[in-house]
Order: structure tokens, then C-alpha cells, then sequence
């Protein structure tokens, strides 16, 4: 009998564990893609226009050196491709372009949708947590009825309350972070459309750039 209490308790408080353990991973998950987008973005749209005129009027010139001392130790996604694309002039528009996007999806967007998928995994894991602590408890309550002669029903009481905690709290993790992904990937679809738009730009004057210094356009 003790050992089929221990073993219940040590269950339960696993379960208990379990769950607190998911929701703190995921948790932690949404501030690193929330921080991570924060910093690889311009604030505003118009904190990036400041930028890029000032990144034009350099290549207009053809001084290529400017462009990178202006972008260096800059974190954000446009200055960190602008300087990557810069830096790989000698190779041409065409591949200089190539490459600067093939870094851009590895090291920015790869990054985001890696802990995203994460934080999906949380949130189908916290139910089916909760689903067992829930399948779980109901065991305990069915074996309190099946085996005991009079049913103390504090302990009856004990088994379901853990079936019923266990299933809110998955959803309690869940929820919330179903709300938050939904928030996480306006931001990411919003911080894409502003580094597009920004490339976008940085593209014709990197092309005029070229053509300036008889670069391979």
C-alpha cells in the first residue's frame, strides 16, 4: 500500500513537473523570437527610410567603404545584408544578391521558424500532459473504489482533483501560447515585409553601386 502511494505521488508530482517544465521552455521561447525580432527590425518605417538615403547617397558615389563603415556593428537584419552584400561586390549583382538572401534565411528567418517549432511542440504537449495526469487520477479513483471497502472520500477526492488539474493546466499553458504565436507571426510578417521593402531599395542603388565603379552587374 505504501509503495502504490509512493508510486502515485511520485507520478503525479512528475506530471506536476512536466508541465511546469513545457510552459517555462516555451515561455522562454516566445521572449527570444520577441526579442530576436525587436532587434533584427527598424523600429519604424521611416527610422529605415532615414537609413537607406543615406546608404543611396553613398553607393550613388560609388564609395563602397562608407557604405560598410556606416552599416559596421549595426545588429539589424538590412544593415548587417547590405554590409554582407558589400562585402561580396567582387562577385557580382546577381550572386552578391544570392548570397546576401541565403544568409538572411539561414541565420534570421531559419533561427525564428526553429524556435516557433518549439513552441508548436509546447503547445500540443501541454494537453497531452494534461491528458494523462487526467487519465492518471481517474486510474487512482477507479482503483480507491475498486479495492477499498469504504471509501474515504477525501481520497477519492484527492485522485480527481489531480485528473482535473492536471487537464487545466495544459490548457492553461496552451492557450496562452497560441495567442502569443498568433501575435509572434504578425511581427515576423511584419518585420519580412519592412527588411523586403528595405532590400528592395538597397538593390537599385547597389546595381547603380556597381555600374558606378565597373562592378558586374
Amino acid at each position: 500500500m505504501i509503495a502504490e502511494i509512493s508510486l502515485f505521488s511520485i507520478i503525479a508530482n512528475g506530471t506536476y513537473f512536466a508541465l511546469a517544465a513545457v510552459a517555462l521552455w516555451g515561455l522562454y521561447c516566445i521572449v527570444v523570437v520577441w526579442n530576436r525580432v525587436g532587434q533584427k527590425r527598424f523600429k519604424t518605417e521611416e527610422e529605415q527610410d532615414i537609413f537607406l538615403d543615406d546608404i543611396e547617397q553613398l553607393l550613388a558615389k560609388g564609395d563602397f567603404e562608407a557604405a560598410l563603415e556606416y552599416c559596421e556593428g549595426d545588429t539589424r537584419a538590412v544593415p548587417q545584408m547590405i554590409e554582407l552584400a558589400v562585402n561580396h561586390r567582387q562577385l557580382g549583382y546577381k550572386r552578391a544578391r544570392r548570397a546576401m538572401m541565403d544568409r538572411f534565411q539561414r541565420d534570421v528567418l531559419s533561427d525564428l521558424e526553429y524556435r516557433l517549432s518549439w513552441i508548436s511542440t509546447v503547445i500540443k504537449s501541454a494537453p497531452m500532459i494534461g491528458l494523462f495526469g487526467t487519465v492518471f487520477g481517474m486510474m487512482g479513483a477507479f482503483q480507491t473504489l475498486a479495492t477499498a471497502t469504504s471509501v474515504e472520500p477525501s481520497k477519492l477526492a484527492g485522485d480527481i482533483q489531480l485528473a482535473l488539474i492536471t487537464t487545466a493546466s495544459g490548457l492553461a499553458i496552451a492557450i496562452p501560447l497560441m495567442l502569443l504565436v498568433a501575435n509572434l507571426n504578425i511581427k515576423i510578417a511584419k518585420m519580412e515585409d519592412l527588411v523586403g521593402s528595405g532590400l528592395a531599395r538597397f538593390f537599385e542603388a547597389f546595381k547603380t553601386g556597381l555600374a558606378r565603379t565597373g562592378g558586374q552587374v
